[in-house]
């Protein structure tokens, strides 16, 4: 039992929704006291809880079902059910064709026919061919539906439901989203002795209700805090946690990917996701019978085709391939421009890469590019696989650039996005030479991934694109991978499920 002083000092911190409710104490649960005052339920459990962390009452969560309105009963509750409009309609006319009585009922075609059927189950039409005749009786149309009833008692507790309004809750569930049962945990509480001893002193509580809650310049202006008394604050108490709005973590995760190219020097390139054959394929020496070009690797946009780039560029990349330049050899095959304008969701961001380099001249460089942007693959999906992700992509035009610059690039940029584990093999890109690939260390599946390839651009990339042969570094890496590596996320698919709870627990990238 709390003595007088203790007592006091509770009653003293007590807030406002917490005298508001404490008179009803007596009911059990807090949707009593929420029905029968008419208080907000989110309020009535907020002072519950308070009051809990003051050893006033003790919660417990009981289970239960409760009947809700879904997406469409909303609707129906309020300009009435599709069976209603309809036999409203054939009252009318007592006979009536299909056609017609759809039209003047103002039903979709899924409606009419959910109204057809629950008026003949409900004996109330009969249909001969394409006409509907009405057989109710004027009680039969008077009489309200048991759904229209059951409609109009929601919410409901479910463990309370009469015969009836199961048989209307069982139509009604039949249908598209009109009412749906849901599980929620009802808020009930048991008063310990303190909060007994608490409802016994409400004429306390009622005397100090003028204590001052909060400072504000008029009651010091005006003296009107002399001989009052200021609530006390329990600064230990739980309160909900509260959850500010801000940007998805992979926003975040691109937006200091940025900050890191820019802060190396780098200038961003943006372009379309949709492009022509000829900038993702074709500008980086990418054959036209290439299996990259299939229809199970490269999502095309049927029977749509782009245009193409100012005719000199076009005629030194057929060059290229047909007969080769700057002594390459080519493909030595005929090249097309209609293979070439097939429009096609990017499959890589290299694309923009020759873009850019297409309008660069003498005078432009030494300069750096980069670029973060979704790509698109006719993947399979699986952890490490997504028909759709984000890439990061770079180039350094510089006639004094060699393999040594494009791995120290490479190594800042994954140390600063927090990677350390990372080797370099050699490979083979059909643009790049040399070409390498980097992995980063899986330490959970303990197995190196592929984050992307990188290398120099073949003189057959350059010549036509630039006019001449030059150093330029280039890369294209799975951004997606280099936060799963941050975020320990274990399979790709976890990036974008949106589970609100995990995506408040995500931390920004600390450097």
């Amino acid at each position: 039992m709390a003595g007088k002083e203790d007592l006091s000092n509770i009653i003293q911190s007590l807030s406002p929704i917490e005298r508001e409710i404490i008179p009803f104490l007596t009911l059990k649960t807090a949707g009593d006291i929420a029905r029968q005052q008419n208080i907000d339920p989110t309020k009535v459990k907020r002072a519950l809880e308070f009051l809990s962390n003051k050893s006033i009452l003790t919660i417990k969560l009981i289970p239960q079902k409760t009947v809700v309105f879904g997406s469409n009963g909303f609707n129906y509750k309020k300009n009435g059910l599709p069976e209603r409009k309809l036999l409203d309609i054939v009252s009318k006319h007592k006979k009536i064709s299909l056609e017609n009585a759809k039209g003047l009922a103002g039903l979709n075609d899924q409606e009419f026919s959910i109204a057809l059927g629950m008026l003949k189950r409900k004996l109330l039409i009969n249909l001969e061919k394409d006409t509907i005749i009405l057989k109710a009786s004027e009680n039969d149309i008077s009489k309200r539906f048991v759904e229209e009833d059951f409609l109009n008692s929601i919410p409901l507790d479910f463990s309370k439901l009469t015969p009836e309004q199961k048989f209307a809750l069982d139509n009604l569930l039949r249908r598209r989203d009109i009412v749906k049962v849901e599980d929620f945990n009802e808020v009930s509480f048991e008063l310990t002795d303190l909060g007994k001893n608490l409802m016994k002193n409400q004429d306390k509580i009622k005397k100090s209700s003028d204590m001052i809650e909060a400072l504000t310049p008029e009651i010091l202006q005006s003296g009107k805090w002399k001989g009052k008394q200021f609530r006390k604050y329990d600064l230990q108490t739980n309160v909900p946690s509260i959850n500010g709005g801000r940007k998805h973590f992979v926003n975040q995760s691109i937006e200091y990917a940025k900050k890191i190219w820019t802060d190396l020097g780098f200038k961003e390139m943006q372009g379309p996701m949709l492009d022509s054959s000829f900038w993702i394929f074709d500008s980086l020496f990418t054959p036209q019978d290439h299996p990259a070009r299939e229809m199970q690797d490269t999502f095309f946009i049927k029977g749509m085709s782009m245009d193409l780039p100012d005719k000199k560029i076009v005629s030194k990349v057929r060059e290229a391939h047909e007969k080769g330049i700057v002594g390459s050899k080519g493909w030595n095959y005929s090249w097309t421009e209609k293979e070439a304008q097939k429009a096609v969701l990017r499959t890589h961001t290299t694309g923009l890469s020759a873009r850019t380099l297409a309008t660069l001249k003498e005078k432009d460089i030494p300069v750096k590019y980069f670029a973060i942007g979704k790509v698109f693959r006719n993947e399979t999906v699986d952890w490490s696989h997504a028909f759709e992700f984000y890439q990061t992509e770079g180039i350094v035009v510089d006639p004094n650039a060699n393999l040594r610059h494009l791995l120290g690039y490479l190594k800042e940029f994954y140390k600063k996005m927090g990677i350390e584990k990372i080797r370099f093999r050699p490979s083979y890109f059909a643009y790049t030479e040399p070409s390498v690939e980097i992995e980063a260390f899986h330490p959970e599946k303990k197995i190196w991934f592929e984050l992307g390839g990188a290398g120099i651009f073949r003189p057959e990339i350059t010549a036509p694109l630039f006019g001449k042969p030059i150093p330029v570094l280039a890369w294209g890496q799975g951004f997606d991978r280099i936060i799963m590596d941050f975020y320990k996320i274990k399979d790709l698919r976890e990036m974008y499920a949106n589970d609100l709870k995990d995506l408040r627990t995500k931390r920004f990238w600390i450097k």
